[in-house]
């Protein structure tokens, strides 16, 4: 489904430097693959995203969807920041149908498929609530809902829990992969939470420090459903010690 293919990335610094944030990355993803990439901060993987999202060109090499080469946004895919960015003025009804309506996309049916999307998520009644009324979490589960409400074939998120406390953030996570395995797309998830990524995810790229390349990719070998309670397991914390080796340093981790 997504192909990275030698992708590097080079931004202009405001004194006119060259400041190279990706080099050399190359990885796929598959129709219906859950993808983590983590690393340092500052190793690109939020420009990553963008790039899979044709906000931004590559420097060099090329990205490609389906066999087609990514150039501009695309509405086969949606992105999903690390602040909901909602609406302040529009309820969440109004908030979840917004992009379909701006790209002229809506349909009879778009307002039904919103509530069904937002009952999924356990926001049923919430849909004349204005985002203020609304906890961190709520917010960002709009926010997911919105995205999935066009249907996409790719779902990229950044950091999208990061600014939740521990205990929601778990909720959100186990909340995340009820929605996924129930919908065919793919999905590149970026974090900095190891244990996040592990929990999440069928395989998990490791970025190393800018200018980021693809220190590793490492495979989750734990069968669905999946929840915390494998935390404990020795096959969730195999690939969760070579994640954190590879960010690291073996030295550093065995340490810890």
């Amino acid at each position: 489904m997504i192909r990275l293919d030698r992708v590097g990335k080079t931004f202009k610094g405001r004194d006119g430097s060259a400041v190279e944030a990706l080099r050399d990355v190359s990885f796929t993803v598959g129709e219906r693959e859950f993808v983590a990439v983590v690393g340092a901060s500052g190793c690109g993987k939020s420009t990553l995203l963008r790039l899979v999202a044709g906000l931004v060109p590559p420097s060099e090499g090329r990205v490609s969807l389906a066999g087609e080469a990514v150039t501009e946004v695309r509405a086969d895919t949606a992105m999903v920041f690390q602040a909901p960015t909602l609406l302040p003025w529009a309820d969440v009804l109004r908030n979840v149908t917004f992009p379909l309506r701006l790209m002229r996309r809506a349909g009879a049916d778009t307002e039904a498929r919103a509530r069904a999307l937002l009952a999924t998520a356990g926001l049923a009644g919430f849909e004349t609530k204005l985002p203020r009324e609304l906890s961190g979490g709520m917010q960002q589960r709009v926010a997911i809902c919105r995205a999935l409400l066009q249907d996409p074939r790719v779902l990229l998120m950044d950091e999208p829990f990061g600014a939740l406390d521990a205990l929601t953030r778990e909720e959100m996570s186990l909340e995340l992969l009820r929605i996924w395995s129930g919908r065919a797309m793919a999905v590149i998830f970026v974090t900095h939470s190891i244990s996040e990524a592990v929990l999440l995810a069928d395989r998990v790229v490791v970025m190393s420090p800018r200018p980021g390349r693809v220190a590793e990719v490492v495979e989750i070998d734990l069968p669905r459903p999946r929840s915390f309670d494998q935390e404990g397991e020795e096959a969730f914390q195999r690939p969760a010690r070579r994640i954190r080796d590879l960010i690291f340093g073996e030295r550093i981790s065995r340490a810890a």
